[in-house]
């Protein structure tokens, strides 16, 4: 992931300027998380180009997925980051939606909670399905897309490094990803299994060909699923798919007659609205020998209108929020592992922070301590001078005498500036002292 031009600079005082709007699970219903998603590539770029417009000069990251829709920013140039009245008001006119439905759902974190968040969501803490290994694939392809569309800078390339580099650790030091971790095999583990007592007899039928597709076949073939057809608009896409798994694709103009047929209905198509509507689904199930039908709709938007869920008792549709009672469940056997990711995640945020901040105060702290020793040195040798008579142990015995005064008196303002370090940006007392010591703004 590393990024040769990319450049490796010190941040100043403004980039450390973090924050994240968001919303997901927990906060909006799958309804509003729906309306604020962005799910096609025309739309992320459309995106950005309005959020580089809107903010200038701030660095920008958008990650949106089926559980979240979530904006990180850093301000290189000691401006504000945008807040989230500002991210409010870009969704509501990005997506024609009054802020007023929305603007209470969004969450808001700055400094380093913003970068705990961010933590926390690369290792799957803040995730539905605690421990799920996709979340950090798509944190990694929101970064390269912000890259790709030259929204991110110095200071973000640094953070999500970072969070790359905690996901991975928290993934080796506790066992958060042991058992079933991932929405597809929660979904078909957990609910399929009180529909169906066996797969190997079953006909799957899978609507799209991405990551979440794959995931989802792939398991129900490891559960003994034999019979799976691939219904993609991309053909070759659906077939390699059906091919990796042993099925077979059909074109996405079949889609009705294959509906017709299958017991198991797997959906996650990445479309921005819903590709089965009641009125289609009813046509379609009034002609068919209405079979027991598992239908799990992993997309977002939701594929299926959710309607279609009481159309008669032999139908069982399941979307991403009806996942949430086994997740918690989930989370809550593993209450030990999550505080062991929590105390990492902590430590690292931590680290992290301090070192930014180190790197900002450093050029300050360099040209205070140069400064006062240049002094010190100028009076030692005019004084020294003077005393030509002593020996030169005593002379000695005077330079670090004079020396350790300097140092005692350097430090209570150095350890007030590394004390406000640790909670925040200490542009105040760094201005103050550059002001009191007539410190330039020029690094050395």
């Amino acid at each position: 992931m590393e990024r040769q031009n990319v450049p490796a600079k010190s941040p100043s005082l403004g980039e450390m300027n973090f924050n994240v709007v968001y919303c997901n699970h927990q906060s909006a219903d799958l309804e509003v998380r729906e309306r604020l998603t962005l799910s096609t590539e025309d739309q992320f770029q459309r995106a950005y180009e309005a959020l580089l417009s809107r903010f200038p000069g701030s660095e920008m990251v958008v990650l949106s997925t089926c559980n979240r829709v979530e904006v990180y920013s850093a301000e290189p140039d000691g401006r504000q980051t945008p807040r989230q009245s500002d991210v409010a008001e870009f969704l509501s006119d990005f997506h024609q939606i009054p802020v007023k439905e929305f603007a209470d759902d969004l969450l808001e974190h700055r400094g380093p909670q913003a970068v705990r968040h961010l933590f926390e969501v690369a290792c799957s803490l803040d995730s539905m399905v605690l421990g799920e290994p996709q979340i950090i694939n798509q944190v990694k392809q929101a970064y390269e897309r912000a890259f790709h569309f030259e929204a991110c800078g110095p200071l973000t390339h640094t953070l999500f490094q970072m969070a790359f580099r905690v996901s991975a650790r928290v993934r080796t030091e506790t066992r958060l990803a042991e058992g079933r971790v991932s929405i597809a095999s929660v979904a078909v583990g957990e609910f399929g299994r009180n529909i169906f007592s066996r797969f190997d007899d079953k006909r799957i039928l899978v609507i799209g060909a991405g990551e979440m597709a794959e995931e989802t076949v792939r398991y129900l073939n490891d559960e003994g699923a034999r019979e799976v057809t691939v219904v993609n608009r991309s053909l070759d896409r659906g077939s390699a798919l059906a091919q990796s798994v042993g099925g077979k694709v059909r074109p996405y103009e079949e889609l009705d007659e294959c509906l017709q047929t299958a017991d198991i209905i797997v959906s996650a198509t990445g479309a921005d609205y819903a590709i089965i509507d009641y009125e289609r689904f009813a046509r379609l199930r009034a002609s068919s020998d209405r079979r027991t039908m598992f239908i799990l709709d992993l997309g977002t938007p939701r594929d299926f209108d959710p309607r279609i869920a009481a159309i008669d008792d032999n139908v069982f549709l399941y979307d991403v929020d009806d996942l949430k009672a086994t997740c918690d469940r989930n989370r809550r056997l593993r209450h030990k592992e999550i505080e062991k990711a929590h105390r990492i995640i902590e430590a690292e945020t931590e680290q992290f922070m301090h070192e930014v901040y180190h790197r900002a105060t450093g050029p300050v702290v360099k040209r205070l301590r140069e400064q006062w020793h240049d002094i010190r040195q100028q009076e030692v040798d005019l004084l020294l001078s003077k005393l030509s008579h002593l020996g030169e142990e005593d002379q000695a015995a005077i330079e670090r005498t004079i020396e350790r005064i300097v140092n005692k008196l350097l430090h209570p303002p150095l350890e007030a500036l590394k004390a406000e370090a640790r909670v925040g940006p200490p542009t105040g007392l760094m201005e103050a002292l550059k002001r009191l010591f007539h410190l330039s703004d020029s690094a050395d």
